[in-house]
């Protein structure tokens, strides 16, 4: 008999959650953060592949009710999927397949017209429409030899900078946060109790590092800006040799930005400085003396899925004025497929049915990259991924949905 799959009930978060943590191995998850997720869980919105008598949990997916910022300013309704896992036992079953099935029709019930991911392994979500819409920046800075120059006229040294209680700090940091949001794409319009989220413990332990450091910038009495960090001791023959993490790092002003990431590079004690996720247009790199001794990487960040094309495409802005009919293929969702005309500009859109000539082509997936803006739909037809059936317009398209500021999440889900 196949597993039964049904929504969370009361009392069964444990079972469930346990499921998940076997799935994906290592320790179990520490006490706070076990404690924040199952507040933040949304019962209604969890399945749960069940089995035998019903108490025996094979299968777990659950959706956050997220706002995430798209080109324009505007945040939109988005289902953040998370907690996704198929117990080792039943696998090649059908069992995910049945579960995002499930998930996006109640999506779309919901009304929402986005759904978004971080992916364990970016190779699973594709089938199911999703596209990779951003990139994540890592880099290992080696500051015995690389110097942050600031330059004149940022207003930098007037920036008073001084340490605070992480938790104490949250209102003031989520101040500056929420401004941030507005200004990239990708980022999630934070609800009550998602602030907790940034000064949890890290997973899997500190590596002997420091509790969680929290350094407020302020301006006249106004905080502009903050870096939440640890800070890992080492010592050879030679001295000191200590290492940065960063945590987070947002600024209202380039003054504010410049005098945070002054203070990272010059901490007494220490010449590593690790940053694990931050945009990829992240202007740091554009301060230091050496760049290439920063060890920079890449690698994917959010994955989206268009839940309903039409209001997805006209719930954002456009760069340049676009008017291109887009032909859709998207097999999984089948309420999507066919000719959308997409008419907009920066001051808003329209996005309807139409019988008019395809102008591009493409699977929903690839309309999923470019949405935000980090995925320039001329790169993903010299991928192959789309087509063009109209002379100039794929380039026109493309262009119109660039946005100034690269896409980027700040947190996993």
């Amino acid at each position: 008999m196949a597993p039964q799959l049904r929504t969370l009930e009361t009392g069964e978060w444990d079972t469930w959650y346990r499921t998940l943590e076997r799935a994906f191995g290592g320790p179990p998850t520490p006490p706070e953060a076990r404690e924040l997720w199952q507040s933040l869980t949304e019962h209604d919105r969890s399945l749960g592949a069940w089995e035998g008598a019903g108490d025996e949990c094979v299968g777990t997916a659950g959706a956050f009710s997220l706002r995430l910022s798209v080109p324009g300013s505007a945040v939109v309704d988005t289902a953040g999927v998370t907690m996704v896992s198929v117990a080792a036992t039943h696998r090649r079953r059908g069992l995910l397949t049945t579960m995002m099935r499930r998930q996006l029709d109640d999506i779309r019930g919901r009304g929402e017209p986005l759904a978004a991911l971080v992916a364990s392994e970016p190779g699973i979500y594709g089938r199911f429409g999703y596209g990779m819409a951003t990139q994540q920046l890592s880099a290992t800075v080696d500051t015995a030899r690389v110097r942050l120059e600031v330059p004149a006229g940022t207003g930098a040294d007037a920036v008073r900078l001084r340490y605070a209680d992480p938790v104490s700090a949250l209102p003031a940091c989520e101040a500056v946060y929420a401004e941030a949001v507005a200004e990239r794409p990708g980022m999630p319009a934070r609800r009550p109790g998602w602030d907790r989220v940034a000064v949890l413990a890290p997973q899997g332990g500190r590596d002997g590092g420091s509790p969680l450091l929290c350094v407020v910038a302020e301006r006249d009495g106004v905080t502009v800006g903050y870096a939440r960090f640890h800070n890992t001791p080492q010592w050879d023959v030679s001295g000191a040799r200590g290492t940065i993490v960063l945590r987070d790092l947002e600024a209202r002003d380039p003054g504010a930005y410049a005098s945070l990431w002054r203070f990272l590079f010059e901490i007494d004690l220490t010449s590593t400085l690790v940053a694990q996720n931050r945009p990829v247009d992240d202007a740091w790199q554009h301060l230091v003396s050496d760049v290439r001794r920063c060890a920079r990487q890449l690698r994917d960040g959010l994955f989206v899925r268009l839940v309903d094309v039409g209001t997805a495409l006209e719930s954002r802005t456009y760069r340049t004025e676009v008017d291109v009919v887009l032909e859709v293929e998207d097999p999984f969702c089948p309420w999507n497929e066919g000719r959308w005309r997409l008419s907009g500009d920066h001051r808003g859109a329209s996005c309807t049915r139409t019988a008019a000539p395809a102008d591009v082509a493409l699977p929903v997936g690839a309309l999923a990259s470019a949405y935000l803006g980090g995925v320039p739909l001329t790169a993903l037809a010299r991928a192959g991924r789309a087509g063009e059936l109209g002379r100039g317009t794929l380039a026109r398209a493309s262009l119109a949905f660039g946005n100034e500021t690269a896409p980027w999440l700040p947190h996993s889900f």
